[in-house]
């Protein structure tokens, strides 16, 4: 377990994972074991959405790549690369078709939603290199993510992070809307969109807002009262048909790409 700590915040990071963010006694992070979702945060990468009517199958010009849902990233470990009391650094290196295990085969089930068994491996064919990163700053917690490899190579990004619901009628604002729960909860798997925002305000028993780089949007998803998650994306999946989901990629240039989120509270 990694710990940033300032005057007013207290940050716990496990294996790359943020699984707590406090300031003044208040938890801001959905907690593993309560209802909801297994995790608090995760990325989404080199795709966004699910597969499975495409045949777990996504296009890439003279290339095959075999993945599941939200991509394969999520799959591998992080190493720690450096850290110090304001900042740390993780790392994910991926080789170019090495098979990984899809942990979403050893579920009972067995099937995805329309029947079809989920593949054992995933693969991707470009090598690339991930890097999150995270840093103390006033008011708050930034995090970087820093994506290298080769030259052409066709992405999405999200990042999945689940916040903590206390009062009974949480809002989440954006310049040109505002959603209460009960919306995003009605929407389902699929997750709500919030289209072409780089900033978005929860308002909960405490405020907290995230103002995005890079990213163009933010999905919303939950399916219990006690937590939602706030997702920044680049593309959201769920506007085409699944055997088109390659319309969302962007493109890797000579130099690494980089997408930051501010957490403020």
């Amino acid at each position: 377990m990694t710990t940033l700590k300032s005057k007013q915040l207290d940050v716990q990071i496990d294996a790359g994972e943020l699984v707590s963010l406090i300031k003044n006694k208040h938890e801001y992070m959905h907690q593993k074991g309560t209802p909801g979702w297994g995790h608090t945060d995760t990325e989404m990468f080199p795709i966004i959405g699910p597969t499975e009517k495409a045949d777990f199958k996504v296009k890439i010009p003279g290339k095959e790549a075999v993945l599941d849902q939200h991509g394969l990233l999520r799959e591998l470990d992080y190493e720690l690369v450096k850290s110090d009391k304001d900042s740390v650094v993780f790392k994910k290196e991926y080789k170019a078709n090495t098979q990984v295990k899809n942990s979403k085969f050893d579920k009972k089930e067995k099937l995805a939603t329309d029947g079809k068994a989920h593949p054992e491996f995933l693969f991707w064919p470009y090598d690339f290199t991930f890097e999150k990163s995270f840093n103390l700053i006033e008011n708050g917690l930034e995090l970087q993510f820093t994506i290298s490899g080769e030259k052409g190579m066709p992405f999405m990004l999200g990042y999945h992070p689940a916040f903590n619901l206390v009062s009974e009628k949480p809002v989440i604002q954006t310049e040109q809307c505002e959603i209460d729960l009960q919306e995003v909860i009605s929407v389902g798997s699929r997750a709500l969109s919030v289209l072409d925002s780089s900033t978005i305000t929860l308002q909960d028993k405490k405020k907290v807002t995230l103002k995005t780089k890079g990213f163009s949007h933010f999905m919303l998803w939950t399916e219990v009262k006690n937590m939602i998650c706030i997702e920044p994306i680049t593309f959201y999946p769920y506007a085409v048909n699944q055997k088109n989901i390659d319309s969302g990629f962007v493109k890797l240039g000579a130099k690494s790409k980089q997408y930051s989120l501010k957490i403020l509270v």
